[in-house]
């Protein structure tokens, strides 16, 4: 069974960054995607970014060229490094692991429980 525990939220202000954690236990499949979500109020989830064990990375438009996903030296440990922030950046940010379809969250078996990220104008 995998667990997934995020952390590194929180409130900044826009054009800011954040580094968000995302700490693994289980065993974890290097031949799946995982990823980043995140979902406002009233909005769909929605996938942020994406890796595989071979460091095939996918980022959705909008975050492009602003966030970078990444593995830790162990590969039980997922960053999000968030830059130049923007307002409607804010939303809670999901990790999850095992998916084959990288920013599909339909396609995604484990889920942690959200870190918020807020972003003020």
């Amino acid at each position: 069974q995998v667990q997934l525990v995020e952390s590194g939220g929180g409130s900044v202000q826009a054009g800011g960054s954040l580094r968000l954690s995302c700490a693994a236990s289980g065993y974890i499949d290097g031949t799946y995607y995982m990823g980043w979500f995140r979902q406002a109020p009233g909005k769909e989830r929605e996938g942020v970014a994406a890796v595989k064990g071979d460091g095939d990375a996918r980022y959705a438009d909008s975050v492009k060229g602003r966030f970078t996903i990444s593995k830790g030296d162990y590969k039980n440990i997922l960053y999000l490094q968030m830059s130049s922030l923007k307002p409607e950046d804010t939303a809670m940010y999901y990790c999850a692991a095992q998916g084959w379809s990288p920013l599909g969250a339909n396609s995604y078996s484990y889920w942690g429980q959200g870190t918020q990220v807020t972003v003020s104008s």
